[in-house]
């Protein structure tokens, strides 16, 4: 099947996602499909593919060629304290809060390749808190977990994460949390010591603990409003009473089937907590 032709094309690709449903065991039925078709249409380009079927040979004959794939469709666009104000508030709404439990519980769903981990963790350990937190840093794609559990980013980026760390009040030399080497910054591994790093996909795979606080940001927006209302549905179920939610400037709890379970607590930073 051609490409110039929207329509087969769109039918040929819901095929290939229940395909891919049946033979890998990742859901993408649920994300929103312009997303999906124009990522699909940029992996043809890249890859210089010139159908779905040459595509699909590939997927189904090549598991690294799949992961590959995997790599483009899943979003995992990221970076340290991105919108820095969220942290400001997490530090100073949130975690004095959390700090008055004897053990902490967080997960960061969708962590992808790690910038929002290490910020975290960065966060709990300025407020005396990461030696009694447990996080679990999850995301649906294994190859972004291994950069994630590496800890390893590009130095270029660590002028723009330098500024976001301080507009997120941070306390000390946003340097002496890694060591540069060869164009790549390497983040103090103490950093996530209690930090438990696995697969995890929110289309298909049920709560496994209970949080006092679970960050979600830049991820629901990709979804369809079913898929979200699963995933708030799974959070709801995995928060302890009176836990937080933190969500992407771009999402809210607005309209969703557990809004009246949640009290905002910064409007304009997407946190929310348990009302109960």
């Amino acid at each position: 099947m051609k490409l110039n032709n929207d329509a087969l094309f769109e039918q040929d690709v819901e095929a290939l996602i229940r395909e891919i449903h049946a033979q890998y065991g990742y859901d993408f039925s649920g994300y929103a499909r312009a997303s999906v078709y124009r990522r699909i249409k940029r992996f043809l380009s890249q890859k210089h593919l010139n159908s779905l079927d040459d595509l699909r040979k590939g997927l189904f004959s090549d598991s690294f060629f799949f992961e590959n794939f995997l790599q483009e469709v899943t979003v995992n666009v990221t970076e340290m304290f991105r919108d820095p104000t969220f942290f400001l508030s997490l530090r100073t709404n949130v975690l004095p809060i959390l700090s008055t439990y004897p053990f902490i519980k967080i997960w960061d769903a969708g962590c992808s390749t790690g910038e929002e981990l290490f910020s975290l963790a960065i966060l709990l350990k300025e407020e005396g808190l990461l030696d009694r937190t447990k996080i679990y840093a999850t995301d649906i794609n294994q190859k972004v977990l291994k950069q994630a559990k590496e800890g390893i980013f590009s130095a270029t980026n660590m002028p723009a994460y330098t500024s976001g760390y301080y507009a997120a009040g941070g306390k000390q030399e946003f340097s002496s949390y890694y060591r540069s080497n060869y164009g790549s910054a390497k983040f103090d591994s103490s950093l996530v010591k209690n930090v438990v790093i696995y697969p995890h996909n929110l289309a298909t795979d049920s709560s496994f603990n209970e949080f006092h606080l679970i960050l979600c940001r830049n991820v629901l927006i990709y979804f369809n409003r079913e898929l979200q209302e699963r995933v708030f549905r799974l959070f709801d179920e995995s928060m302890v009473s009176l836990g937080y939610l933190g969500l992407g400037k771009k999402e809210t709890l607005a309209m969703s089937g557990i809004s009246s379970n949640y009290n905002l607590v910064d409007k304009s930073n997407r946190i929310y907590r348990k009302a109960n």
